[in-house]
């Protein structure tokens, strides 16, 4: 493609974008100020038709963009950066984020969105590979164990063991076995991960071994940890299609979190940035784009945060929000901007640190 038919090309879908209407030749020299006459243009118009990157919707009606036309577009897109009040309201998110992760992800789903008016989705870290970085044994009373483990990502996990049929190990957790208890599973998880078998071996005293005993049975019993996936803007996304067909099926992908999760985690396995139309892989996603970036805990890819917007979605916008957005997530968790408290004021851990996620 010659510069001046790209530049035709970038000039239609600019337009569309903004406009949602066909683009015809005079919006693109009013756009580009080319020194050409309307016929050049149209000609243009009608080899980049021909090429596969822009349709005709109706006879004498101007272009709308296809996906190879927006994918050319998406790639010659620069790395792009938020505007002012953007970045004001990043800073001041950020600054005053606090609570526990799965909060912070929540929030930071919210944020997202507002930045950008599109679906924003934000995936924790996945469990399975990640290690334990700290381990306690907690007695909440009323009958009633809490372990607490604190992963490499920082996610805090908590496992409830309930003592309140068994006296032997009730009266256990009121006593100095607890402590001892809770020394013996951080000595035995720290470094593990869940999946890794825990051999530990007897101390000799009873109450004390059945407390481990029940907290590592409570634990085996609880090993579904998929990740998490937050969504925020669902109600923004009714705005951005005029086919309730359309509409129909983004919503009902947006309630499928096992569909979504993979989604995300597939396009930042295979080191995509932006999924246009069919690039999803998924037929209810036909008429969407989704942009993604990952975020890293100690330089490993654990999570993603992303957007969901119909294909003429601000591209240059929604890259540098999600890439903004990544990047402040993993460098606020990795400063210790976050304070990753455990409920109820029972136990606090400091921060993981976590390193910049590069952009895609």
């Amino acid at each position: 493609m010659d510069e001046r038919r790209a530049t035709v090309l970038q000039a239609v879908v600019e337009n569309f974008i903004e406009s949602a209407q066909p683009v015809g030749s005079a919006a693109v020299l009013e756009m580009t100020r080319l020194d050409v006459s309307p016929a050049t243009v149209r000609n243009d118009l009608a080899a980049l038709e021909a090429g596969g990157f822009l349709m005709q919707p109706h006879t004498s009606a101007g272009r709308v963009p296809t996906e190879a036309g927006y994918r050319y577009f998406v790639d010659g897109l620069g790395p792009g950066s938020l505007d002012n009040t953007g970045v004001r309201q990043v800073r001041a998110f950020f600054a005053h984020a606090q609570g526990q992760i799965e909060e912070l992800l929540a929030d930071t789903s919210r944020l997202l969105s507002d930045l950008t008016e599109y679906a924003a989705m934000v995936v924790a870290p996945r469990h399975d590979r990640d290690s334990i970085r700290s381990a306690q044994l907690v007695d909440l009373g009323g009958g009633r164990l809490l372990v607490v483990l604190v992963m490499s990502s920082g996610v805090v996990e908590r496992t409830y063991v309930d003592v309140y049929n068994n006296r032997e190990l009730a009266d256990a957790a009121q006593g100095p076995a607890a402590g001892a208890a809770s020394a013996i599973l951080a000595e035995a998880l720290v470094g593990r991960t869940r999946s890794q078998p825990v051999h530990v071996p007897e101390t000799g005293d009873a109450a004390t071994d059945a407390l481990v005993g029940a907290a590592l049975a409570a634990l085996a019993d609880d090993q579904s940890h998929p990740g998490e996936l937050y969504v925020g803007g669902t109600a923004k996304i009714t705005e951005q299609f005029e086919a309730v067909s359309s509409l129909r099926s983004v919503l009902s992908v947006l309630e499928e979190q096992l569909m979504v999760v993979t989604l995300l985690r597939s396009l930042v396995d295979r080191g995509l940035s932006v999924a246009i139309g069919s690039e999803t892989g998924m037929k209810p996603l036909a008429d969407c784009s989704v942009v993604v970036a990952p975020y890293e805990v100690d330089g490993r890819t654990v999570g993603s945060v992303g957007l969901l917007g119909p294909t003429r979605m601000d591209y240059s916008k929604a890259l540098a929000a999600v890439h903004t957005v990544s990047r402040r997530l993993s460098a606020s968790l990795g400063d210790g901007d976050v304070a990753h408290t455990l409920g109820d004021g029972d136990v606090a851990q400091a921060p993981v640190g976590i390193s910049p996620a590069a952009p895609q």
